[in-house]
This record gives structure tokens, sequence and C-alpha cells, in this order.
């Protein structure tokens, strides 16, 4: 988002096609940039001046006080890059303004920027130390979000448009890879991929016991525990929702112990934790799941041993051009590395390959042909039903449709035979 001084007026305020939009000669003008490309006129008020209300924008449009390139537009209009946005003074409520940022101090600074373990033109990489929590709570003062305005270089305004923002989560003893938007364009193209499934995750895990298969899928519905306020999750076959993870053992410390990687194929809230608890082998140091049984003896940490390794996920074009995809692994935190030594396992037996290959992603040419496609499909088919409909008959066989009656025949006024006479026998 750019600004410009306002251009096109007349000394009155009015623009060329007559209309007052505004009478003070503040006017604003923004260029819509990349990443705002395609969003809703109301949609970009939201992001880039959260200060000024829907009923404001809605009134400003109803008024024609706001132009996008000189012409009228409507909240639900969709803007495009390279466009100019006019907007009038005023309609702050600074009640809807951003929030003020959080005074970091250097130490926070430097650990925020000690987890990055990537960047791109659209996206931070953290490696998330166990014990962070994702997000701020209750009871929840220190969290990856809080951190996050140590990656704002403009501090004179808290913009939201320039803050990077979370996509997705991590439980607060799971450690590994978080990914974080730059942007709020970029923030709903990962989060679109993630709610698609096409972004593939793969978690590296210790649990007790060894499963018989070393390879499967675990399909159980999950749902909130009842009486545990919502943290706490279990299985349930008959409302929960569908939840399905792809394991595979790795290795094993004899019948004690192994190591698995785990793939989720949905998104539920401790997914992978419930699903390993339910086949009677839960992750090592969950306790919530898995209780006393979830922890092995010896010199092997109490802590939770549930790491996200890797991440495959396809990343937002930048100035109309596609760009690889964003391939990322994370270290191991000390505690777990400590236990693989202990166990026997060795690093380099596993890569963390996705266990299911997203097949490719479409373009957006892609994705208007295969809709153009069903749409044609579609009106064929529902002519074929209208036909369907239409092709029985009522007791003749002339083939006329179901519901269609045959017209009777004119008749022309003429008689049909010869007029009949005097009756003879009467005319005697």
């Amino acid at each position: 988002m750019s600004e410009k001084p306002e251009i096109g007026e007349n000394a009155a305020g009015e623009t060329p096609d007559g209309d007052k939009p505004a009478a003070d000669k503040n006017v604003r003008q923004f260029t819509v940039n990349d990443d705002d490309n395609g969003i809703r006129l109301d949609r970009w008020f939201k992001r880039n001046l959260p200060q000024i209300g829907f009923a404001t924008v809605s009134r400003w449009a109803r008024t024609g006080q706001i132009r996008v390139d000189g012409k009228r537009a409507k909240p639900e209009d969709r803007l495009a890059e390279g466009q100019v946005l006019r907007v009038p003074p005023g309609g702050e409520n600074a009640k809807r303004g951003p929030k003020k940022r959080r005074e970091l101090t250097p130490a926070d600074i430097e650990q925020a920027r000690d987890m990055v373990i990537a960047e791109t033109p659209s996206a931070i990489v953290l490696n998330k130390p166990p014990g962070l929590a994702t997000q701020g709570g209750s009871k929840t003062h220190r969290h990856v979000d809080g951190l996050l305005d140590a990656f704002v270089d403009d501090e004179e305004t808290p913009s939201p448009g320039i803050r990077p923002r979370l996509v997705h989560r991590l439980d607060k003893d799971t450690s590994g890879v978080l990914l974080i938007a730059k942007t709020p364009g970029s923030a709903a193209a990962y989060s679109k991929r993630f709610a698609g499934r096409s972004a593939r995750k793969v978690y590296w895990a210790l649990i007790v016991g060894v499963p018989e298969v070393f390879e499967g899928t675990i399909d159980a519905p999950l749902a909130k525990q009842p009486g545990t306020g919502g943290e706490k999750m279990h299985v349930d076959e008959e409302e929960g929702q569908p939840a399905k993870t792809r394991y595979r053992v790795v290795e094993r410390a004899g019948h004690s112990a192994a190591w698995v990687e785990l793939e989720p194929l949905t998104g539920r809230t401790h997914q992978l934790r419930v699903h390993m608890a339910a086949i009677g082998h839960p992750i090592v140091g969950d306790g919530k799941y898995g209780g006393q049984d979830a922890f092995l003896t010896g010199s092997v940490s109490r802590k939770m041993h549930l790491h996200a390794r890797r991440l495959v996920i396809s990343q937002p074009a930048v100035k109309g051009k596609a760009v690889p995809k964003l391939d990322v692994t994370a270290d191991l935190p000390e505690h777990f590395a400590q236990s693989m030594a202990h166990l026997g396992f060795e690093e380099g037996e596993s890569d963390a390959e996705p266990l299911i290959i997203a097949p490719p992603e479409k373009t957006r040419l892609e994705k208007k042909q295969a809709a153009r496609k069903h749409a044609k499909q579609y009106r064929k088919d529902r002519r074929g039903e209208r036909r369907t409909r239409t092709a029985g008959t009522r007791g003749n066989t002339g083939g006329d449709p179901v519901g269609r009656r045959k017209k009777p025949k004119k008749r022309s006024g003429k008689p049909n035979g010869k007029p009949a006479g005097p009756n003879k026998r009467r005319g005697k």
C-alpha cells in the first residue's frame, strides 16, 4: 500500500464528473499493491485502514466519495494491483484502531531472531522450542504471537498490514516448524493451503511400545471430551469430526519404545497425541493422554517427544511469477536429541519424506478452465435430466412426451360427406 497526494480535483473540491465527494482537500490516495490484488474493497479497508468501520466505507461508497481509478466503487468490488484508491479524510474510530504493540526487551527480540530457520519474500519459518505457546490465553502471557513484533521494520505506526501473522499452530509442548506469513495476502494464501490439505507436515515422535503393524492409517473421529472445558479431546465414533493420521515406524528399541513418523491428513486439535494413545502407544512424555504409562524409566526426559520435523508447502506467486515450493526442516530440541541417542536411534535413518505426495497445485488459468469444464458438464447433465422427465408416453406410439397432449384436428367447417337430401319416401 502506497499513499499519494490528491490529484484530479478543482478548487471547489469537485471531481471532473461534478460530484462533491468531500469538501476537505486532505483527500488520500493509495495504490493497490500486489499483496492486495483481488481482494474486496471493504476487505482492503479492514487490512489497511482498520480504524475506518464498514458503515463509514459503505456510506462513502454510496455517496461517491470512494473512487477507484476515478470511478465509483462498491464495497464488494474487487481491487487489482496498480489501481489508485481515493479515500476521503476523516472517518477514523479510535476504538477500531490497531492494538498497541507490546514492548519487547532485547532478550525477547534475540529469542525471536534465534528461532528463524528460513525466510522468503512471503514467509518467516521458525523452529519453535517446547514449552513456548503459539498464542496467548487467560494465563499465558509469553507466546510466539507476542514476539512477532520483533520482525516489524516500521517502528512508527503499529499498522497490522506490516505485522507478520500466524497461519497455523503447534501445541505448547510440541516443538518444530512453525510458518509465519509476512503480509495479509500471503497469510490468506498459506491459510488456504493448510485448510485444503495441500501443505505436507511430517512429525517425529517417540512412542511407548511398538505397534504390531509398522505402517498404516489411524482413522478415528475426534470430539471434545465432556467435562474438560474443551481442553481435552477423545475418540467419538458417533459425534466426532473425521480425523486421519498416517504413521510409519522408523526404528524400535526392543519392545519398550519406537521412533515413528506421523503425517496428519486432517487438522484436529491434539490429533496426533490422541490417535497414538488410542492405539495403545502414547507419545513419550504426554501425560495428558497417556497418563503414567507415557513415561519411560531411565535417562529418557519426561518432556513430550513430539516434533514438527518438516514442512512442504507451495508459496504464493510474487509479482505474478510462480516460485518454488517451501521445503524446510527443523532440528530437534535438546531433550529429544538426547533421548534419541540414549535409545540408539540415528537421525539419518529418516529424511521425514511425506508419506503422501500432494498433487501439483493448479495455476489460476487451469482453475478457470476446470471451472468452465465443470459448468459445461453441469449444463449438459441438466439438459439430459429435462429430456428424461419428458421422455415417457401416454398410451401412444408416436413418441409424444408425457404431459404433452395431442392437439385436436381442426375442422375445416365443410361437411365431410354429401349433404343429406330430402327423404325420398317422405317426398312422395
